[in-house]
């Protein structure tokens, strides 16, 4: 093989090697260009009230005028009243990261002057205003080894164009004379100052803040048992038109985490901007809840007499199973009965424009209480059957509600001898509608939490079904800490 020859077979491995190791997301969370404006606005604030406390330094320096000869000065306890920035945009800037213009600033400052010329001495107050700051700023995007998005400050660059300065004292019409000077040291020093400033509000402020989006997200509905996992798979994505963070998206047991066996398929949202977010949830996403719950064995429910409602007219007993089951009511007279319900597989659903269902199958082994408490297997059904979900969005969490379609009931083993299956239908029908179902939606309207960091409440909600994925929109509050 010559060379030429080798150099194409590593480059076509090296691009097989690429396209294996990418990562489709399970779970993307969309900010358009409307949230980022919501965000600037709260982070402008911040920066504002930061900036407005901004230390500066004393200044003091010789300076000579004509005919007057040199000037000693000192400029000291210099006050920052106030710093606001009227006019201010953020920007989507593809495969880079966000930019933040802000112009027409101003500031104003007061202090103490002293000055010193030959022999004469003195000292006053003096004003300052600084009129037109221009501040540039440019964010990097990007993700840690645990997962996390990270943010830093690029580059940063102020332009101060006006800066008055008016001494009051006894000479001080002559001070004013060599303004200029002050001037310009106060430009630089402030123009320092303010990028100063805005890199550590950025590593001290925001970069903590976006730290507090969870990695991982521990599931109360299911007794503590799963979690969602939420690491950032990619550094975020820029385009014009939205910033996307996509991610892992994958539920997985507490225990004991298990590699999934199926792939997530690509996830492309739509290109919606209604909203501030969007949160794109794919069918791998809720396919993994499956597989962790199935791992984690709480997948099983036991029913026994006492869990039967009020006004249903049967008992859990083989007396009223006799009647469909005649071999009962000899091999075990006036006994109790419990029925535990377990999926032998993970169940697994599928999303369309229509809406989210699945098929799920589920084993019901049937038991005679025996009069020392142990069990004695009876038979053991399998029931199928069409479930469909309504989703919604409550509290930054996903819930949900099933609703069962029909159902069928099939004979998988029997200890008791054979008998007709299709007579014990109306009876299971009732047990999974009215027992098993509200247990498995009081769990799911408790929801999974939605990867959001601290203090943010979303509302004007958005559902939307698409084809392998679900899609969340939504506006967005943040409540910032008491004493900002």
């Amino acid at each position: 093989m010559g060379v030429q020859s080798l150099a194409v077979a590593c480059g076509v491995l090296a691009l097989c090697l690429a396209l294996t190791g990418a990562t489709n997301p399970g779970f993307v969370v969309r900010i358009t260009q409307a949230g980022l404006d919501y965000a600037h606005q709260q982070g402008i604030a911040v920066l504002e009230k930061e900036l407005a406390q901004l230390k500066l330094p004393d200044i003091s320096g010789d300076f000579r005028i004509r005919h007057v000869g040199k000037v000693r000065y000192e400029i000291s306890r210099l006050n920052l009243r106030s710093f606001h920035m009227p006019y201010s945009r953020i920007t989507l800037v593809p495969n880079v990261g966000l930019q933040v213009a802000i112009s027409n600033a101003f500031a104003e400052v007061d202090g103490n002057w002293r000055v010193k010329i030959y022999f004469i001495r003195d000292h006053g107050l003096f004003d300052l205003k600084v009129e037109n700051i221009y501040i540039k700023i440019n964010l990097k995007l990007g993700s840690d080894a645990s997962g996390k998005p990270t943010i830093d400050t690029s580059d940063c660059s102020t332009r101060i164009s006006n800066v008055r300065v008016l001494f009051s004292g006894k000479f001080g019409w002559l001070y004013n004379l060599f303004h200029n000077a002050i001037e310009s040291r106060f430009r630089k020093i402030l123009e320092n100052q303010v990028c100063r400033n805005v890199v550590n509000s950025v590593h001290s402020e925001l970069q903590p803040y976006l730290q507090t989006l969870p990695v991982t997200a521990r599931i109360d509905a299911m007794a503590g048992t799963a979690g969602i996992d939420y690491s950032l798979v990619a550094p975020p994505t820029v385009t014009a038109q939205s910033l996307d963070v996509n991610l892992k998206g994958e539920f997985f047991s507490l225990a004991h985490r298990s590699t999934v066996p199926f792939p997530p398929l690509v996830l492309t949202l739509p290109p919606d901007h209604d909203r501030m977010v969007y949160f794109g949830a794919s069918s791998y996403f809720f396919n993994t809840a499956g597989f962790a719950y199935h791992a984690a064995g709480v997948l099983v429910f036991e029913i026994t007499d006492s869990m039967i409602p009020k006004g249903v007219e049967f008992h859990l007993n083989t007396s009223t199973f006799s009647a469909f089951v005649p071999q009962l009511e000899t091999m075990y007279p006036n006994m109790m009965i419990k029925l535990r319900l377990s999926a032998p597989s993970a169940p697994f659903l599928s999303i369309g424009p229509g809406g989210l269902s699945l098929k799920p199958v589920v084993d019901i082994q049937a038991y005679a209480i025996l009069p020392d408490s142990s069990l004695a297997p009876l038979f053991l059904l399998s029931l199928t059957g069409n479930v469909s979900a309504v989703i919604n969005m409550k509290s930054s969490h996903i819930v949900g509600s099933l609703n069962v379609g029909r159902m069928k009931l099939s004979l998988k083993h029997s200890d008791v001898g054979p008998f007709q299956v299709r007579t014990l239908q109306s009876i299971m029908n009732i047990v999974a509608s009215n027992i098993l179902l509200p247990r498995l939606n009081e769990r799911l309207e408790k929801g999974f939490p939605l990867p959001l960091p601290d203090r943010i409440q979303l509302y004007n909600v958005l559902v939307q079904f698409h084809q392998n994925f679900l899609l969340l929109g939504a506006d967005v509050h943040y409540q910032p800490r008491e004493g900002r």
